[in-house]
C-alpha cells in the first residue's frame, strides 16, 4: 500500500530503466541477483472517481469555478455574521447546482465503471502449468501466453508466437484503434512459430527486451532471445510483430502471443489522452460580463455602507428611540463594524451574479447539441452515418467561424482512386473504358490510329489486341513496360481476401491457376489498391503472399517471387520498397514513392521525359508515384542484408539507424515510369465553398500533395476562380529570398487590388516564411481571397492554423480533416471537424463534430451555427438583465430604510426568482428559436455575416441589455412607490398596505414583465413556448397563493401569510401591475418598429421571405413527417408525437432509436427542389 501511494506521488516511478525485460510464462531466473521489475495489471480505468473520492474531489472540481465558489463564499457569510436575508437564499441554488452538476458527472462516471468492468472481467485463456486456463482479463500479468480464437479481441498488447498458420502469421483490423478496415499480416519470428501447441510453448525457452510502453501506435522496438540447445538465438521485433490491445483476430484460427504491456500501459490505453480545453467565444464574453456585474455588486455595496454612515451621523438616525444600542455595539470597533455592514450588503445584493446561469448554459449545449444528429440534411445514406457532436461546448463558436483550414485529400475528394494514366520509359499510357491505350504509335504500325470506323460505329482496340497482333514486339521491346508492371504488383502491402460460398475466407493460392471473380484487394492506402487493380486489368494479376512468397500471374503465367525485406513507408522518406529475390534467383530493389523522393537518387531510365508526364498528369489534378528499381549484386546484398539485421536488432536509435540504411539502399535507382491516378471530387464542394465565400468566411487549403496537382484541384473546386491572379511563394531557398519574395507579392497586391488574389505556398517556403517573416507572410495572406498551401507536413498545418488563431485580430478558425495527418490541425483550431472518410478515424475521435461529407459543412454553419449563436447571447445577456430587474429595487430600497439592510422580498421568492419562476422561458428559447427560416439561411448565406465577429454580444449590446434592465427597475419601484404613495389606502377597508405587500407588487411586475420581454424577444414560437412562457406567470400566480395562503409551521415567521391574497384583491394593484408592465415594454415594442422600417438588417429583411414557408408549422421543424403533412394542425396529433407514434412512412427512414421517444425534437430541414442554392443566388 505504501508503495503504491509512493508511486501515486510519484516518488516511486515504476520503471527506472529505458527497456522492460519479458520471461515468457514468467520463468524467471533462479540466481539470488534478479530483481522482478514491477508491471501494472490488465485493468482498464477509464472512469474518474472511486466511490470514497467521489464526493472531495467533484466538490474541488466544481468550486474551481469562480461563480461557485463566490456564492460559496457568500453562504460562509450569510452564516457567520447577521445578515439580512436567511443562508437558505444563497445556500439552496448553490446546492441546486452542485446536485445537478454531481448527479450527472456522476451517472456518467458510473457508466463509465460498468464498462470497464464488462472489459476488465472479459473471460481470456490462458497456458500457466503446462495446460490452457480460463481466467478474467484483469488477470493477465505481463509474461504470460494468451491464446486469442478468430474474432475475438486481444485483451492486452501481445507479440506473436505462433498461429495455426504454418508460417506463422496473421491476419488483423485495427478498426477500433486508428479505423483502418483493411486486413493487416502480422509474423512471428522462425524460432516460435513451431511451438503451436500448449506443451511446446511450455517448453519455450524465450526472454523478450524492449521498450516500456509508448502512445505510437505504429513504433516498437524490441529483441527476442531463443535458448534451442544451449544456443541463444536473437531476433529482432518491430510493429510487425507486435498486436495491439483492441484490435481483432481474422482470417485466423488462433494465435499464442506473450503479454508486454497490460492494462493502462497498453498503447490503447496510453492513447486515451484528454484533449486541450477548447473555450467559446461566447463563453470568455460571458466571464467578462460577469467581471463587470461582480464590479457593480461591489460598487453598490461599498455606496450603500457609506452612505449608512453618512446618514447615521446624525443622533437621531444613529440611535433612534426605539432602537438603543446596547454596551456592547457601542464598544466595539468601527472597522469591523464596516466590514460586517459591507459583507451584509454584499450579501442582499448577491444575486446580481446569476448562479443559475452556468446551469442554464450547460442544459443549452447539451440538449441542443441532439438537434445537429437528428437532422436529416446532415445525414448520408450511402454510408449510413449520422453527424455526431463530440463537445458540445463550442456549438455557437460554429456561428463565428472566420477563416476554415481544410485537407484536400479525402475531404474535398472522395478518396476513392481511378488509375488514368502512367508513364513507362518514357511513353505515356491511358486508361478509357477499363483498357489501357498507349499515346505513341507502335513500331509495327504503320498509320496513327486509335479508333477503327466502320458503319458509323466507334472500335476502341484493347491492349491485349495490340499485342495480339505483334507479340514478338512486345517480348523484344517492352522490358522495361513489363518490368514496370511487376513493380507495381509487387511493391505494396495489399492483403487479398478469397469469398467461398460456405468456407469464409479461403487459402489464396488455392487460386492460383484460376482466377476467381470473388477475389477482392484490401489495401491501408487507396492509392495501392486503385494500383494493383489497374495492373490486374493490364494482365499482370497480384494472385496474393504466402509467407516470404508473393505470386503474380503475368499475363497467366504464374511467377513466384521471395520477399526479402520490405522497406516500410514513413512521411520523412515518402517512400516504400521491397526487395525481391526472383524466380531467376536476381535479387532487386523496386520502390515507388512522391517525385521529389525518387527522382533525386534515379542514375538511368528516361528521367526528363518521366518528370514533363508527372507535371502534365499533377496539371490534370491526378495524385502522383514515380517506380523506380535497383539490381544487386551478390556482395551488394549480403551488405544490404547485414547492415538491415544490425539496424533493426538495435534497442537503442533503431528509427535512426533504419533511416541511415534505407538511405544506403534506395540509391542508384533505374528509374521505370510514373503513375497517375484520380481522386474525385466530393458532391457539391463547389457549391459549399461557394457559399462559404458569400458567408464572409475565407477557405485555407492545406494538403501534402504536389504543386500542380494542389491548383488543378483547387481549380476545378472553386477554391480558386479562373480570373483571379495566382500569386506563388514556391522553391525558396533561403530567409533573403523568401523575404524579398514576399515583398514583391506584397507590392503586386497593392497594385492591383480591385483584382481578386489567391496565393500557393510550398512547404519548404512556408518554413522560411514562418522563421523571420511572419507578419509579412500574414500581411499578404490576409490580402487574398483564397490560400493553397501544398506539401505540408501534419505539423506544419497545426502551425499555420496556430499562427492565423493568434495574429493580432483573433480570428475564429476552422479545421476540417479526414486522416490522421490532419489530427494536429483538428486539434488546434478553435473549431475541429472530422470527415468519416476512408482513411481512420483518428480525425474524427479527435474532432468536436465529426460529418459525412464536406457538403453538410455549409449546414452546419450557417444554419446550426447561426441558431445556436442567437440563442445563446439572447441567454447570456437576457440573464443578466433579469437579474438586474431582480437586485436593483433591492438597492432602491435601502434609500427608504435608512440602509438598514431591509430586504424587499419575501426569501422564497429570491430562492425561487432564478430557478422556478423565470428559468424555462428562457432555456426553451435557446433551444428553438430562429430568427430565420433555415431554407432562407442556406439560401442567402450573407447572412451569417450579420452575427461574425461576436456582434450579439458586443460591448454595445451588453451595454443596452444592462441599461434597460436599470431602466426597468426603476420602473418597477418607483412606479409601485408611486402608484401606492404613503397615505394611499389600497384596501376597500381603509387599510394601509405595508412593506412585504409593497415588495410583493415590485416582484409580482418583476416577473410578468421579464417574462413578457423575452415573448417580445421571441419569433419562433412553439407549443413549448406558449406553454412555458404563460404557464410560468400562471406558476408563480398559483404558487404565491399556496404559499401565503398557509401558515407553514417550520418557518419563523410568517411574513406572507395572506399577502398575496389581499394584494390581488385590491383593484388599484392589478391597475398599477398593468400600468407599470405597459410602461415598461411599450418603449421596446415603438424601437423594434422604428428600427424595423427605417434600419432594418439583413436578417430583418430577409424574415420578409418567410411568408413563403408559413406552410410549415412548429413541429414540423422538428419531426421527421413526409413531405406536406403539418405538425401542428391538430391538437390530438401533437399528443401522438409525445407519445412517440410516429407516421410509419417516417418509421422507415428515421433511426428507430430514435424515432420512439426523440420523433417530436428530430429537424428536418429539406430543401425543395424548386428553391434557390447559394450557388444560384
Amino acid at each position: 500500500m505504501l508503495r503504491w501511494i509512493r508511486q501515486q506521488l510519484g516518488f516511486d516511478p515504476p520503471h527506472q530503466s529505458d527497456t522492460r525485460t519479458v520471461y515468457i510464462a514468467n520463468r524467471f531466473p533462479q540466481h539470488g541477483h534478479y530483481v522482478p521489475q514491477r508491471f501494472a495489471d490488465n485493468r482498464i480505468i477509464s472512469s474518474k472517481y472511486t466511490v470514497w473520492n467521489f464526493v472531495p474531489k467533484n466538490l474541488f472540481e466544481q468550486f474551481r469555478r469562480i461563480a461557485n465558489f463566490y456564492f460559496l463564499i457568500i453562504f460562509l457569510v450569510q452564516l457567520m455574521i447577521d445578515t439580512p436575508t436567511s443562508p437558505v437564499t444563497s445556500g439552496l441554488p448553490l446546492f441546486f447546482v452542485i446536485t445537478v452538476t454531481a448527479i450527472k458527472q456522476g451517472y456518467e462516471d458510473w457508466l463509465r465503471h460498468k464498462a470497464d468492468n464488462e472489459v476488465n472481467g472479459a473471460p481470456v485463456f490462458v497456458v500457466r502449468s503446462g495446460s490452457l486456463v480460463q481466467t478474467r482479463s484483469k488477470n493477465i500479468r505481463v509474461g504470460d501466453i494468451v491464446r486469442v480464437a478468430k474474432d475475438e479481441t486481444f485483451p492486452v498488447d501481445l507479440v506473436l508466437l505462433s498461429s495455426d498458420r504454418a508460417e506463422g502469421t496473421c491476419h488483423i483490423t485495427t478498426t477500433s484503434l486508428d479505423g483502418e478496415t483493411n486486413l493487416k499480416t502480422h509474423y512471428s519470428v522462425p524460432e516460435t512459430l513451431v511451438s503451436q501447441s500448449v506443451s511446446r510453448l511450455e517448453a519455450l525457452h524465450a526472454v523478450l527486451e524492449c521498450q516500456q510502453p509508448d502512445a505510437d501506435l505504429y513504433r516498437f522496438v524490441g529483441r527476442i532471445t531463443v535458448t534451442q540447445q544451449g544456443e541463444e538465438i536473437v531476433r529482432p521485433l518491430g510493429p510487425e510483430n507486435l498486436l495491439l490491445r483492441g484490435a481483432r483476430l481474422k482470417n485466423t484460427k488462433e494465435i499464442f502471443g506473450v503479454a508486454v504491456y497490460t492494462g493502462m500501459e497498453s498503447k490503447m490505453a496510453l492513447n486515451y489522452k484528454c484533449k486541450s480545453q477548447k473555450r467559446s467565444a461566447v463563453e470568455k464574453s460571458m466571464n467578462t460580463f460577469l467581471l463587470i456585474y461582480l464590479g457593480i455588486l461591489l460598487f453598490e455595496a461599498i455606496l450603500s455602507t457609506i452612505l449608512k454612515y453618512a446618514w447615521q451621523a446624525e443622533n437621531k438616525w444613529d440611535e433612534p428611540f426605539y432602537n438603543q444600542k446596547t454596551e456592547q455595539e457601542r464598544n466595539s470597533s468601527q472597522i469591523l463594524k464596516f466590514i460586517s455592514d459591507f459583507l451584509a450588503f454584499l450579501v442582499l445584493y448577491n444575486f446580481i451574479i446569476p448562479i443559475s446561469l452556468y446551469v442554464t448554459v450547460e442544459m443549452q449545449k447539451f440538449l441542443g447539441s441532439f438537434f445537429i444528429g437528428w437532422d436529416l440534411d446532415l445525414y448520408h445514406e450511402e454510408s449510413d452515418q449520422m453527424a455526431q457532436v463530440n463537445t458540445s461546448d463550442l456549438n455557437e463558436e460554429l456561428g463565428q467561424v472566420e477563416y476554415v483550414f481544410t485537407d484536400k485529400t479525402g475531404t474535398l475528394t472522395e478518396n476513392e482512386m481511378l488509375f488514368r494514366e502512367c508513364s513507362i520509359n518514357g511513353i505515356k499510357y491511358q486508361e478509357i473504358n477499363g483498357n489501357i491505350y498507349p499515346f505513341t504509335v507502335c513500331p509495327f504500325m504503320k498509320y496513327t490510329v486509335y479508333v477503327c470506323i466502320s458503319t458509323h460505329v466507334l472500335y476502341l482496340c484493347s491492349l491485349t489486341v495490340l499485342m495480339a497482333l505483334d507479340r514478338q514486339w512486345f517480348d523484344d521491346s517492352s522490358r522495361e513496360e513489363l518490368l514496370f508492371l511487376k513493380a507495381v504488383s509487387l511493391c505494396h502491402t495489399v492483403q487479398i481476401s478469397y469469398e467461398q460460398p460456405g468456407d469464409g475466407l479461403g487459402d489464396p493460392f488455392s487460386h492460383a491457376n484460376g482466377f476467381s471473380s470473388q477475389m477482392e484487394y484490401y489495401a491501408s492506402s487507396p492509392d495501392e489498391k486503385a494500383l494493383v487493380e489497374a495492373m490486374k486489368r493490364m494482365g499482370v494479376i497480384f494472385i496474393g503472399s504466402h509467407g516470404e512468397t508473393m505470386e503474380i500471374k503475368t499475363f497467366g503465367k504464374p511467377e513466384k517471387f521471395k520477399l526479402l525485406h520490405v522497406l516500410e513507408f514513413d512521411a520523412n522518406r515518402r517512400r516504400m520498397s521491397v526487395i525481391l529475390q526472383t524466380p531467376t534467383g536476381e535479387k532487386v530493389l523496386f520502390t515507388k514513392g512522391a517525385e521529389s523522393a525518387i527522382l533525386p537518387f534515379t542514375t538511368s531510365g528516361e528521367i526528363n521525359k518521366t518528370r514533363v508526364h508527372v507535371d502534365e498528369f499533377a496539371l490534370k489534378g491526378l495524385r502522383t508515384l514515380v517506380v523506380a528499381c535497383r539490381h544487386f549484386s551478390v556482395e551488394e546484398y549480403e551488405e544490404v542484408d547485414q547492415r538491415l539485421h544490425k539496424a533493426r536488432t538495435a534497442l537503442q536509435q533503431r528509427e535512426e539507424r533504419l533511416a541511415e540504411v534505407f538511405s544506403f539502399i534506395e540509391k542508384d535507382l533505374e528509374l521505370l515510369g510514373a503513375t497517375g491516378v484520380e481522386d474525385k471530387l466530393q458532391e457539391k464542394v463547389q457549391e459549399t465553398i461557394e457559399a462559404l465565400r458569400l458567408a464572409g468566411i475565407k477557405v485555407w487549403v492545406l494538403t501534402g500533395d504536389k504543386h500542380e496537382t494542389a491548383v488543378s484541384v483547387s481549380l476545378s473546386c472553386g477554391h480558386f476562380h479562373r480570373t483571379m491572379n495566382i500569386l506563388e511563394l514556391v522553391q525558396q531557398k533561403s530567409d533573403n529570398e523568401c523575404a524579398e519574395q514576399l515583398r514583391q507579392l506584397a507590392r503586386r497586391i497593392k497594385e492591383d487590388h480591385v483584382i481578386q488574389h489567391g496565393l500557393v505556398v510550398d512547404g519548404a517556403s512556408l518554413s522560411l516564411a514562418l522563421r523571420g517573416h511572419e507578419k509579412l507572410f500574414m500581411e499578404v495572406c490576409k490580402n487574398c481571397s483564397a490560400v493553397l498551401c501544398c506539401r505540408m507536413a501534419p505539423l506544419q498545418k497545426a502551425k499555420v492554423v496556430r499562427l492565423l488563431k493568434t495574429s493580432p485580430e483573433k480570428p475564429i478558425t476552422l479545421a476540417i480533416g479526414d486522416g490522421a495527418n490532419d489530427v494536429s490541425m483538428i486539434q488546434e483550431a478553435h473549431v475541429g471537424i472530422g470527415i468519416m472518410g476512408k482513411e481512420g478515424r483518428q480525425a474524427v475521435q479527435n474532432s468536436d463534430y465529426a460529418i459525412a461529407r464536406f457538403k453538410f459543412l455549409s449546414k452546419l454553419l450557417l444554419v446550426h451555427g447561426h441558431f445556436y449563436y442567437i440563442r445563446i447571447a439572447t441567454l447570456v445577456q437576457y440573464f443578466f438583465y433579469k437579474n438586474v430587474c431582480f437586485i436593483t429595487p433591492q438597492f432602491l430600497y435601502q434609500f427608504f430604510c435608512l440602509f438598514s439592510q431591509q430586504t424587499l422580498y419575501d426569501s422564497v421568492y429570491l430562492t425561487l426568482y432564478n430557478i422556478c419562476f423565470t428559468s424555462l422561458p428562457i432555456l426553451v428559447y435557446s433551444l428553438f428559436e430562429q430568427l430565420v427560416h433555415p431554407h432562407v439561411l442556406q439560401s442567402k448565406p450573407v447572412l451569417y455575416r450579420d452575427i461574425s465577429k461576436n456582434s450579439l454580444l458586443s460591448f454595445k449590446t451588453f451595454l443596452y441589455w444592462t441599461l434597460l434592465g436599470f431602466c426597468h427597475a426603476f420602473v418597477f419601484f418607483f412606479g409601485s412607490y408611486i402608484l401606492m404613495g404613503e397615505d394611499t389606502s389600497l384596501n376597500g377597508n381603509g387599510q394601509m398596505f405595508g412593506n412585504w405587500t409593497f415588495g410583493t407588487l415590485v416582484f409580482t411586475v418583476m416577473v410578468i414583465t421579464v417574462t413578457l420581454k423575452l415573448a417580445l424577444e421571441t419569433h419562433f414560437w412553439t407549443w413549448m413556448n406558449h406553454f412555458v412562457t404563460w404557464g410560468s406567470i400562471a406558476f408563480y400566480f398559483v404558487f404565491s397563493l399556496f404559499y401565503g395562503g398557509i401558515i407553514w409551521p417550520f418557518l419563523h415567521t410568517q411574513d406572507m401569510y395572506f399577502v398575496f391574497v389581499q394584494l390581488l384583491s385590491s383593484g388599484s394593484a392589478w391597475f398599477a401591475i398593468i400600468i407599470i408592465i405597459i410602461t415598461c415594454l411599450f418603449p421596446d415594442i415603438i424601437k423594434k418598429v422604428f428600427y424595423r422600417h427605417l434600419q432594418p438588417t439583413s436578417t430583418q429583411k430577409s424574415q420578409l421571405i418567410e411568408t413563403n414557408y408559413q406552410g410549415i408549422g412548429c413541429v414540423d421543424s422538428m419531426c421527421c413527417y413526409s413531405e406536406g403533412k403539418n405538425g401542428c394542425t391538430r391538437l390530438g396529433r401533437m399528443v401522438e408525437q409525445v407519445m412517440g407514434r410516429c407516421d410509419p412512412a417516417c418509421a422507415n427512414r428515421c433511426d428507430p432509436m430514435l424515432c420512439s421517444l426523440y420523433c417530436c425534437s428530430r429537424i428536418s430541414y429539406k430543401l425543395e427542389q424548386d428553391e434557390p442554392t447559394a450557388s444560384q443566388e
